[in-house]
């Protein structure tokens, strides 16, 4: 039922009629209601009845400190009862509004703080709130294959100068064959900015492909960490590199290659050449490693250099295919493997 602008339980002056007939509220109190009338106006000459004065004094508003009334938020009646039973009716509809607002304030605030709690514990549970935007997941970082690794070329000067210091790549590989087995270990020179654990994968799966050096089950290759190795492949800078083939009686330096130290126990792998390749072989730059590493490791086993002998057919492992691929009139093609139809 609408509610009038007296508060609640007010009527409209339509609804006067019935509640006489229904013994309902007394004309005094119903005056004080009436249209147009000025309900704060004294009204003399009526005296308060008892009921109204008791109702006033013992309800639920205690009397202000000092004897005084309580405040009730609307000016002060200063004679007749009706005045006074409006001010305490006005005081019951604001204490009840006032009560309304701050309940409903104390309810938005638990509510609030509920819808936070609730975030919070969703969130630690890793679930999403609804009228949340989800977390955006973190960007995965995509981790590259030994193939994809071997595909790339990597920057290196081709005058570096590198500390003359070696790392012993860590690990073990064991050798997969049954023949005679080579032990190696391998070195990687300091400050080269390479990946050591790439380039001991290469080797390993080199040497142990059935087109190199292992074919036939003939030899096989075991990587060690500690202990007296048969050789050390070593990748090495090009002014370390220089210097290792040098105590060998080798020049690497104009053409920028590797070499077998012969006379010490490295194989020298040039770092220039394992990061850019060559131009005989372009952008081939996986098999280019593959034939660097057979190649010297060929020369450790006791082979020396040959050349192709047709044009158009392949140029074998121990061709210097860095410097050449053409001569005489012959053109070769590359191939990294000592028996590539294998």
């Amino acid at each position: 039922m609408q509610q009038g602008t007296g508060g609640p339980g007010v009527a409209f002056p339509r609804q006067r009629q019935r509640q006489r007939q229904d013994g309902g509220p007394r004309q005094d109190y119903l005056e004080a209601f009436e249209e147009g009338a000025d309900v704060f106006a004294p009204r003399s000459g009526r005296t308060e009845p008892a009921e109204a004065q008791e109702s006033y004094e013992t309800g639920d508003e205690p009397a202000a400190a000092g004897g005084g009334a309580a405040p009730t938020g609307v000016p002060a009646q200063r004679g007749g009862g009706k005045g006074r039973a409006f001010t305490g009716i006005a005081a019951a509809a604001v204490t009840t509004v006032l009560a309304v607002v701050v309940a409903g304030q104390v309810t938005d605030h638990r509510d609030d703080a509920d819808v936070r709690s609730q975030s919070a514990t969703d969130q630690a549970r890793g679930t999403q709130v609804p009228g949340q935007s989800a977390p955006s997941a973190a960007p995965s970082v995509a981790t590259l294959t030994y193939e994809q690794k071997m595909d790339r070329k990597y920057p290196l000067s081709a005058t570096l100068k590198g500390s003359g210091k070696f790392d012993a790549v860590p690990g073990f590989d064991k050798a997969p064959g049954k023949g005679q087995k080579y032990t190696y270990r391998v070195d990687i020179e300091q400050g080269l900015g390479l990946d050591g654990e790439l380039f001991a994968a290469a080797v390993q799966k080199t040497l142990n492909d059935k087109r190199s050096w292992a074919h036939g089950g003939a030899r096989t290759f075991e990587r060690v960490y500690s202990g007296k190795p048969d050789f050390v492949i070593t990748l090495a800078s090009p002014g370390t590199t220089a210097k290792w083939c040098a105590k060998s009686g080798l020049d690497t330096t104009e053409d920028n290659v590797s070499c077998d130290s012969a006379s010490t126990e490295r194989v020298m792998i040039n770092a220039y050449r394992w990061a850019q390749g060559s131009t005989t072989y372009g952008d081939k730059i996986h098999a280019y490693r593959q034939m660097l590493i057979n190649h010297e490791v060929g020369h450790r086993l006791g082979h020396g250099h040959v050349t192709c002998q047709k044009d158009g057919e392949l140029a074998p492992v121990m061709q210097q295919q860095t410097k050449f691929l053409d001569h005489d009139g012959i053109h070769c093609l590359p191939n990294p493997w000592p028996y590539p139809g294998s």
